[in-house]
């Protein structure tokens, strides 16, 4: 039985379609188990001790990391995600620990100076297959973190990876193997992957915009042209008539997550009922489940859009988005006319693939990084 929105509890039961990890379809390379620990615990745990996760830390979300220390970076995003997709997940009776860890891993492949780095080192990589930052999340786990004796990677049970990989082409799918597979088999991911997937638009959205106000590239008047945002606004004026402006800008930000996280629960447990999953199985095999309803669904779409049209694209961003382009696409540049340049160990990935090497060098860069290693290339007085 699903609970509803608003029942408390504390031991929550799985249902019979969760992902359970004594089920798990495995890790690509057989290791004992733990009595301590259930597999989606250690996926979780390695991915917040890998080299990636800490990295995130200096990685932008919409502002460079220089611009601001209250601004939002990859790494907070991840732990945002990560608190909203356990909160469906717990209300829904699946597995909060696999949600986590997905939740947790799922920008680990970020470029610096967030999709600006990602556009730029796209175009660089158009002849050699592109590059695209979940399917480099996946790569960082399966093959770029260095920390066991037996193999490379996290090893991560196939349920973890199957999240990270919320989209991808027939091209690439075809080159993965399992975690492919339902790309070319037009099936579903399990609902744990779904949640993750729509806890990051929720986070995104809305953090964005607290964003965006604190550093004054949005203002609250243009806010409460969006339907969203001005319906809770409006509560919370009329409950705190003396209300500063950046109290209400976080209560009204608080209120409206609390608001999609309800819909997204209530929407997603009808359409569950709907299907009627017995299994994990059932539902990679029936519709996507997890969704906003259709109402919902339309003022997130209108929030992105707004977003879209006023922070992302405001002159400000777009002045350092241009930076951020020019400084990743000197940098692949300067390594391919020159591997020499390249770290010892990215040197030796090189001699099999240079481009996908330099491309993972440089993606796994920090903005401050990137930065500092484009002055030491290009800097005269940096000598």
């Amino acid at each position: 039985m699903i609970r509803s929105a608003g029942q408390a509890f504390y031991a929550p039961a799985l249902t019979p379609y969760a992902a359970e990890p004594e089920r798990s379809a495995g890790r690509r390379y057989a290791e004992p188990g733990t009595t301590t620990r259930t597999e989606f615990q250690r996926d979780r745990d390695r991915i917040v001790h890998s080299s990636a996760f800490r990295r995130l830390e200096y990685k932008t979300q919409v502002f460079v990391n220089h611009e601001g220390d209250l601004f939002r970076t990859r790494l907070t995003h991840s732990l945002e995600v990560a608190q909203i997709a356990r909160s469906i997940a717990r209300n829904l009776g699946v597995n909060e620990d696999l949600v986590e860890a997905i939740s947790l891993a799922h920008d680990l492949g970020h470029t610096p100076f967030g999709h600006a780095g990602q556009d730029a080192l796209n175009a660089c990589m158009k002849p050699y297959g592109g590059f695209e930052h979940n399917l480099q999340s996946l790569r960082v786990v399966d093959e770029l973190e260095e920390r066991y004796g037996g193999f490379d990677g996290l090893n991560l049970c196939f349920e973890t990876r199957e999240g990270i990989l919320k989209h991808c082409s027939l091209k690439n799918a075809r080159k993965l193997g399992d975690v492919g597979q339902r790309f070319l088999l037009h099936r579903q991911p399990s609902l744990e992957a779904q949640i993750a997937n729509l806890a990051d638009e929720i986070a995104y959205n809305n953090h964005d915009i607290d964003d965006g106000l604190r550093s004054g590239l949005l203002q609250i008047e243009q806010m409460m042209e969006i339907g969203l945002f001005a319906h809770h606004a409006s509560i919370v004026q009329t409950e705190f008539p003396k209300i500063g402006d950046r109290r209400l800008i976080l209560e009204t930000v608080r209120r409206m997550i609390n608001f999609l996280i309800v819909d997204v629960i209530e929407t997603s447990r009808v359409n569950i009922e709907a299907s009627a999953p017995k299994d994990i199985e059932d539902v990679r095999g029936g519709p996507a489940m997890i969704a906003f309803s259709d109402g919902v669904r339309i003022e997130a779409d209108d929030l992105k859009r707004f977003l879209r049209d006023n922070l992302y694209r405001h002159y400000q961003v777009q002045r350092m988005t241009s930076k951020a382009q020019r400084i990743v696409k000197a940098l692949f540049e300067a390594f391919c006319a020159d591997p020499g340049l390249l770290p010892s160990g990215h040197q030796a990935r090189a001699q099999s693939d240079q481009p996908r090497a330099i491309a993972d060098y440089i993606a796994g860069m920090t903005d401050r990084y990137a930065m500092r290693e484009h002055r030491r290339l290009f800097a005269v007085d940096d000598l």
